[in-house]
């Protein structure tokens, strides 16, 4: 079983200047580990939120070549310390974009990455239009990757609302499901906990949800209330509104004793095809 081991989580409120967002990243991984945690989590779009496509141009490069992801590889090693990158903004080989989460390993090496399956096409009530599948690529498939904390399932953002994603990601074995967000303060205000509560349950998983949060300089404005919660559904951290960054203890054994008091992984069936009568 892996043993009980704290994570910190960065609350952000990122710009439209990497340097800047790459700043404050590389801080918190100073920061985290002087804290005695294992594992940083940090938001989706870490790097880089611009609505302005023409300003955003020069600051998206591909994997290679981004600096933010750099800094961030630069400073695991540095701190001895494993990150999540809930999500950069990321230049494909066919000059594509896609919004990639990445896990480094304290020497710094990428263990894993995920591309977000879901696009967030959406007209709000507010007026507020989101087009995500007019920028980005969507990814193929799901990721778990084994990580000083647990086996981690891999998610971004608008992933939440599709539950079927985190079946496969618990019945790969997952016990930490990271959903890193930038959530509209509409939608989080209505759904944010609720969601995220009902994943932590349905999979008797632990689930980190780094956020953005405020207003941004690109006139954005984002919910915040980065949560850890329990396999019992209970919120362990709830960082409110304030950029910052905040710890949470991971417990195995809390997950074990969940699992055996409700063991709905494995009362889990394929569901037959449905009659419409």
């Amino acid at each position: 079983m892996t043993p009980a081991g704290k994570i910190a989580v960065l609350q952000m409120t990122s710009g439209i200047d990497p340097a800047a967002n790459r700043a404050t990243m590389v801080d918190a991984v100073a920061a985290a580990a002087a804290g005695g945690a294992k594992m940083l989590f940090t938001p989706e779009v870490s790097g880089l939120v611009d609505r302005n496509r023409e300003r955003a141009a020069p600051n998206l490069f591909s994997e290679a070549d981004d600096p933010v992801l750099a800094a961030m590889r630069a400073a695991a090693t540095d701190h001895g310390l494993w990150i999540h990158i809930g999500s950069l903004l990321i230049r494909r080989d066919d000059g594509k974009l896609a919004n990639r989460g990445f896990v480094i390993d304290a020497a710094g090496e990428i263990r894993a990455r995920y591309d977000k399956l879901h696009m967030f096409d959406v007209d709000l009530p507010t007026g507020e239009s989101w087009r995500e599948s007019a920028s980005y690529t969507p990814g193929e498939g799901a990721v778990v990757v084994t990580t000083p904390v647990g086996r981690l399932g891999m998610s971004i953002c608008y992933d939440m609302r599709f539950p079927d994603l985190y079946r496969a990601l618990t019945n790969a074995g997952a016990t930490i499901l990271a959903m890193p967000a930038a959530f509209t303060r509409p939608t989080g205000a209505a759904h944010w906990h609720v969601l995220l509560r009902a994943r932590a349950i349905e999979g008797a998983c632990f689930v980190v949800a780094a956020a953005q949060t405020g207003v941004h300089e690109d006139g954005r404005a984002t919910y915040g209330h980065s949560l850890v919660i329990d396999p019992w559904g209970e919120v362990l951290l709830d960082m409110g509104e304030a950029p910052g960054l905040g710890f949470a203890e991971i417990d195995p054994a809390l997950q074990e004793d969940v699992r055996a008091r409700v063991p709905a992984l494995k009362h889990r069936r394929s569901i037959p095809e449905v009659v419409r009568a």
